[in-house]
C-alpha cells in the first residue's frame, strides 16, 4: 500500500511538474475553471490528447513554482506569466501546447455543459424567460405574481405572456429566480473552461487575437501603413509609406513653379498650354465620351434621319400635323 504524501511532499512534486513542463513548453493558455466538474475537465483532456497538457492548481502554488523555475534556469521571461494567472474568484488552469493555439481554443470551447441557475451564483448572461405554455396548473400563479411575471391560464395551464428579463448579467441569482427557472426546466447557464490569456515564448496577448483573419490583419496593416505615412508627412521625416506621397507632392511644388516661372519642362508644356487656351479643357472633356459611347451619336443621326423622312412623306401626301 502506497503511502500518502504530506502537504510539503506534495507541494514539491507539484513544483517539479510545473517546472518540467514549463521546461518542455513555450506556448501557455491561461483558462479560468470556475464551476468546471471533474468529468468534464477528464472529457476535455480527451479531446486535447497529443501534445497538450492541462495543469490545474491555485493560483499561490502556480506562482511559487514558476518564481522557482525562474530562479534556478535565469529565464526571466517565465514571469510575465504570473500577472495572468489572478483570472477570477474560482480556479485556475493552464494549457501547455506544442500545436495549433487557435485549435487547442476552439477544441476547449466545444465542451461547455450546461448548468442550472442556482442560489447564490453570478449570473454570466442575461436570462430571459420567453412567452408561452409553461405546463404548470393554476395553482402556481401566485409564484408568478411574486416575481410579477405576467400570465393568463389558457387551456388549464400557465401561459407567460411577454418575455421576462428575470435575471441580468452580474446580478446574484435569488431562491426564487432559481426556483422558477427550475420548475420551467430551463437551464440558462454553461460552463466550460475559458481561455482568457495566451503566452508564447515571453509574449502575452489576448485570446481574441487568435479570432483574427488575414483579411483582419490586412486590414490592421492597412491602417498602420496609413498612420506611419500621416506622421511622417507631418513632420516632414522621409519613410517608405510615405514616400509616393512625398514624390507627388514635390512634383506639384515644382509643377507650381514651372507655372509661375518661365522654366519649364515637358510635362509643365502641357499643363501651360492649357492655362493659355482653357477651351482646350472643354475640348478634351467632351471629346472624351463621344470616343467611348460612339453608338450614342450614331443612334442620334439616325432618329434626326427617320424623322426627316416622316416630314417628308407627311408634306408629300398634301398636309402636315399642324394643318
Amino acid at each position: 500500500m502506497a503511502r500518502k504524501l504530506t502537504k510539503a511532499q506534495k507541494k514539491i512534486a507539484y513544483d517539479a511538474k510545473l517546472c518540467k513542463l514549463l521546461d518542455n513548453y513555450t506556448q501557455i493558455l491561461v483558462v479560468a475553471a470556475d464551476n468546471v466538474g471533474s468529468n468534464q475537465l477528464q472529457n476535455i483532456r480527451h479531446g486535447l490528447r497529443g501534445d497538450s497538457v492541462i495543469l490545474m492548481g491555485k493560483n499561490t502554488m502556480m506562482k511559487r513554482s514558476i518564481k522557482i523555475h525562474a530562479q534556478n534556469t535565469g529565464d526571466t521571461t517565465i514571469l510575465n506569466l504570473i500577472p495572468l494567472l489572478v483570472v477570477s474568484t474560482g480556479n485556475v488552469g493552464l494549457i501547455f501546447t506544442k500545436g495549433d493555439v487557435k485549435e487547442v481554443k476552439e477544441v476547449v470551447s466545444k465542451y461547455k455543459v450546461a448548468a442550472p441557475a442556482r442560489v447564490g451564483l453570478v449570473a454570466p448572461i442575461d436570462v430571459i424567460v420567453p412567452p408561452g405554455n409553461t405546463g404548470l396548473d393554476p395553482s402556481q400563479t401566485s409564484f408568478f405574481q411574486v416575481l410579477n411575471i405576467p400570465t393568463k391560464i389558457n387551456k388549464g395551464t400557465v401561459e407567460i405572456v411577454t418575455p421576462v428579463e428575470l435575471i441580468m448579467k452580474g446580478d446574484k441569482v435569488g431562491s426564487s429566480e432559481a426556483a422558477l427557472l427550475s420548475k420551467l426546466a430551463i437551464r440558462p447557464f454553461s460552463y466550460g473552461l475559458a481561455v482568457v490569456s495566451v503566452y508564447d515564448n515571453g509574449s502575452v496577448f489576448s485570446p481574441e487575437v487568435l479570432d483574427l483573419t488575414e483579411d483582419d490583419l490586412v486590414v490592421k496593416f492597412a491602417e498602420g501603413v496609413c498612420m506611419v505615412s500621416s506622421l511622417s508627412l507631418a513632420i516632414s521625416y522621409p519613410s517608405i509609406a510615405a514616400a509616393p506621397h512625398m514624390f507627388v507632392n514635390s512634383y506639384k511644388n515644382i509643377l507650381a513653379v514651372a507655372v509661375a516661372t518661365e522654366y519649364s519642362f515637358p510635362e509643365a508644356d502641357k499643363v501651360k498650354e492649357y492655362l493659355k487656351d482653357p477651351s482646350k479643357f472643354a475640348v478634351a472633356v467632351v471629346a472624351a465620351p463621344a470616343t467611348k459611347s460612339g453608338a450614342a451619336p450614331a443612334a442620334a443621326s439616325k432618329v434626326e434621319e427617320k424623322k426627316e423622312e416622316a416630314d417628308e412623306s407627311d408634306d408629300d401626301m398634301g398636309f402636315s400635323l399642324f394643318d
